[in-house]
């Protein structure tokens, strides 16, 4: 169909991919239980856009590019595990306020006290953070993503056929319906974690510590990752 060749085992394959925890899907559920639906598909929508632009540059031949200039890898390999280490020292730092809170709260507040508006504004994240941007600054700075593209979809493409392009815009038009699917998932069930979030305190901030702590581990894994 349209130069795609073996589609079911692409979809297999590509539906376990999808699944497996990374970043981007991290951001967007992150998003959805601190700040609600609207703002969970405006990270979607980053990281569909960011995602394009990989499959775009992947089939133009960016990750052979790549590949054979090891130090051009490097930069954009740093940028990408900077740029999450600055989100994860984010995310801990917000977690250590909302420990402080809760420990404040606890001291001065009697039992009984819920002190929701403190919950909300402690899960409401920076005034200024801009879901869509940051998640496709996190797609985008990810050589490793351009590598996976185009050496996955690279296996379901005809040879043969005359029109490449056209089957690139195929699997990854089926990519980005999976992925769609997959982050509307995350999406409403972050809101209703926004729901737990409010009421309990420890909650909220172990959830954030352990974002913060994935984030790091999500840097030094690109960090150590290699080209090949």
């Amino acid at each position: 169909m349209l130069g795609v060749t073996d589609l079911p085992t692409y979809l297999a394959g590509l539906i376990l991919i999808i699944l497996l925890p990374g970043p981007n899907s991290l951001y967007v559920l992150s998003v959805a239980a601190r700040r609600g639906v609207r703002a969970g598909y405006r990270a979607a929508a980053g990281v569909f856009c960011g995602d394009a632009v990989l499959m775009v540059l992947s089939a133009a031949g960016v990750a052979s590019l790549l590949k054979a200039t090891p130090l051009l890898f490097a930069v954009v390999k740093y940028a990408g595990a900077g740029y999450l280490t600055w989100l994860a020292i984010g995310m801990l730092r917000a977690a250590w306020g909302m420990w402080r809170a809760r420990a404040a709260r606890s001291a001065d507040q009697p039992l009984g006290d819920g002190g929701a508006g403190g919950a909300d504004a402690a899960t409401a994240g920076p005034p200024d953070e801009r879901p869509y941007r940051r998640a496709l600054v996190i797609s985008l700075l990810n050589p490793k993503a351009i590598l996976f593209f185009i050496s996955f979809f690279v296996q379901f493409v005809d040879p043969g056929y005359a029109h490449p392009a056209l089957s690139f815009v195929v699997l990854g038009a089926l990519a980005t319906l999976c992925s769609f699917l997959y982050l509307t998932a995350l999406i409403f069930g972050g809101t209703r974690l926004a729901a737990q979030f409010r009421r309990r305190k420890r909650l909220s901030a172990g959830a954030t510590t352990a974002a913060g702590a994935l984030f790091l581990g999500f840097a030094a894994k690109l960090t150590l990752s290699s080209a090949g």
